[in-house]
């Protein structure tokens, strides 16, 4: 509602993880570039954890985006299942191919059928585990050793990606048998207050405002107050846009900031 006042084409804030808002600081980019490589040169597994909102879905999402259709044969899990079947069953699912099939053995058999077709037809089978942290099971963590087990006698049918919050980090280094087999990992933190401003310029550019609505003192604030984390000033920002809409005023000053905070932490 308030994005003509703005002069906006869309809300800057929203926390979809979409590619267009993706803000590529040099934390991210590093993240993306390790990302990228773990996929191309087919590393077998790659692993990406960071704090809660510090923008790994939206780097899972630039991360597909920069693999050509054409050569891979991409599947985002997103709710990665409870159990080894529901695990394999949703990886085939999410590469196209639906089964009835209940039994381990049939449904590695499955992904090992698929994942060479690919392998023949010249194409790359990529498998992405969002939010990876949420698997209690520790026998589903066995299954990815077991997809790193797919290979030829020169490479790997499969990349894994996995991608989590910190505690995703800690669970993988228990597991000795899967920690050993990650090629590539990195730790993703939150952004800096210079990065924080830079942040909020993009966004506000990549929905149509070159002005810099916010003052120095207003992301200032903004930053001490979201710790740098990308879902906490979208939040903020948001909220702020829609009170200097209300109350009429050219930019967003840190009393504004500070009137979001209080009713944010609910100080009265």
């Amino acid at each position: 509602m308030y994005e003509a006042y703005w002069e906006l084409s869309e809300a800057p804030f929203d926390n979809s993880p979409n590619p267009k808002f993706f803000y590529l600081s040099p934390e991210h980019e590093e993240a993306l570039v390790r990302l990228v490589y773990t996929v191309r040169h087919r590393k077998g597994c790659g692993m990406l954890t960071g704090e809660f909102g510090c923008g790994k879905t939206t780097l899972s999402r630039a991360l597909i985006q920069r693999l050509e259709a054409e050569r891979y044969e991409i599947g985002l899990l997103t709710n990665p299942g409870s159990t080894p079947v529901d695990f394999l069953r949703e990886v085939l699912y999410q590469m196209g191919v639906e089964t009835a099939e209940s039994r381990k053995p049939e449904l590695l058999h499955q992904l090992n059928d698929l994942f060479f077709r690919n392998y023949q037809a010249g194409r790359d089978s990529v498998v992405i585990v969002d939010e990876a942290q949420l698997i209690e099971d520790e026998a589903v963590f066995e299954e990815f050793r077991l997809l790193m087990n797919f290979q030829t006698d020169d490479r790997f049918l499969v990349t894994l990606v996995l991608i989590g919050s910190t505690e995703l980090g800690a669970k993988v280094r228990r597991l000795k048998h899967l920690d050993q087999r990650i090629t590539l990992r990195y730790h993703l933190k939150p952004l800096d207050q210079t990065q924080t401003a830079s942040y909020i310029g993009h966004r506000l550019r990549m929905a149509g405002q070159t002005t810099q609505i916010f003052t120095p003192e207003a992301i200032k604030l903004i930053f001490d107050f979201t710790r740098g984390t990308p879902r906490e000033i979208n939040n903020l920002c948001d909220v702020a846009l829609l009170v200097g809409y209300s109350k009429r005023v050219k930019e967003i000053d840190e009393k504004i900031i500070a009137e979001v905070i209080k009713d944010m932490v609910g100080v009265s």
